[in-house]
């Protein structure tokens, strides 16, 4: 996908596509997870190349999860939301996803360039209410939230077709685990939950029942930064669950949170691993697992005992893999 960084290239961007707006032409998208913050033509003059990048950086950080993060930024911009599709209205529009996003949401992929997003139940001016962003973001940016208007549908329905998302990791995650001799269970509903409440439901739900051991779960943690270290949801994911697991007398656990685009947050991981003796063997370096917790550190703290997970960016990204093992 191209970057639009200023009004001068999204004029010749979107010319082509003025072109296409014929019964004849075929315009085929190739839409993936991460083409929200590298496709934009915002919807006013007044908003900057900077006003976008800040705004992007406050939302991917304020704790909302995917799908309101693309409500919002929908709100000021002139491409997404099918909008950039509307520009030739006439063609015949294909559109192939990797998606990054729930099962039936696929709208939401890259904030939907070419398909129109389903029915929002909260409003963009109500999550930037609801997240305090209103000091927080560009001004430029709250006056397009607040002037936002219902975006409506194409006129017509064009074909989109899934050739990967989340469900394609999780079924490579399951194969895998039997292969290895694991009975493994899939946790659907530990999704995208607050990072603290989705780290506990996983070590619960794997104490929970004897006739699994291997917990599978997928999606993105809604997750708060807090200070200025390094890490992601996933490394924290993977913190939180090592604080936890310091607390259990018996049973060994290992748990591991990955994204699969291999990136996690600002950090050089793709996530982490842990288990019942991260924290001793963080204290024997004189570690503190709160601390780093508490400066959204976690990467320093992972990358320091050899648990941080290396694989270097995939090129995919199809949500975050959480699997969790015990015997």
């Amino acid at each position: 996908m191209a970057t639009i960084c200023e009004r001068s290239s999204s004029s010749k961007f979107r010319k082509p596509y003025e072109k296409a707006d014929s019964e004849k032409a075929v315009v085929i998208f190739a839409v993936s997870g991460g083409g929200s913050a590298m496709l934009e033509w915002p919807i006013s003059e007044s908003i900057s190349l900077s006003d976008l990048q800040q705004a992007n950086r406050i939302l991917v950080q304020c704790g909302a999860n995917i799908a309101e993060i693309n409500t919002v930024r929908r709100a000021f911009s002139a491409v997404k939301g099918g909008k950039l599709a509307s520009r030739a209205p006439n063609a015949q529009i294909v559109t192939l996803i990797i998606s990054d996003t729930n099962p039936g949401d696929e709208a939401s992929v890259a904030s939907g360039p070419s398909v129109a997003p389903l029915a929002v139940r909260t409003t963009a001016s109500e999550i930037v209410r609801n997240f305090e962003l209103e000091e927080k973001l560009p001004q430029s940016i709250v006056r397009a939230v607040r002037e936002a208007k219902a975006i409506e549908t194409l006129g017509a329905a064009h074909p989109s077709y899934v050739i990967g998302d989340m469900q394609t990791a999780i079924n490579a995650a399951v194969e895998h685990a039997r292969l290895l001799g694991f009975n493994p269970l899939v946790a659907c509903d530990i999704l995208e939950q607050p990072i603290a409440e989705g780290s506990k439901l996983l070590l619960e739900r794997l104490a929970s029942d004897g006739s699994f051991d291997c917990l599978i779960s997928a999606g993105e943690f809604g997750c708060t930064v807090r200070g200025s270290g390094q890490g992601g949801r996933n490394l924290e994911t993977a913190l939180r669950c090592a604080i936890e697991l310091d607390q259990l007398s018996s049973g060994h656990t290992v748990v591991l949170s990955g994204g699969t685009d291999g990136v996690d947050g600002n950090s050089p991981a793709a996530g982490g691993i842990a288990d019942e003796t991260t924290l001793d063997r963080a204290r024997a370096l004189n570690l503190d697992a709160s601390d780093f917790l508490s400066r959204s550190d976690s990467y320093s703290f992972f990358e320091q005992l050899g648990d941080a997970i290396i694989t270097g960016p995939t090129g995919t990204n199809v949500r975050d893999l959480r699997i969790c093992l015990r015997s």
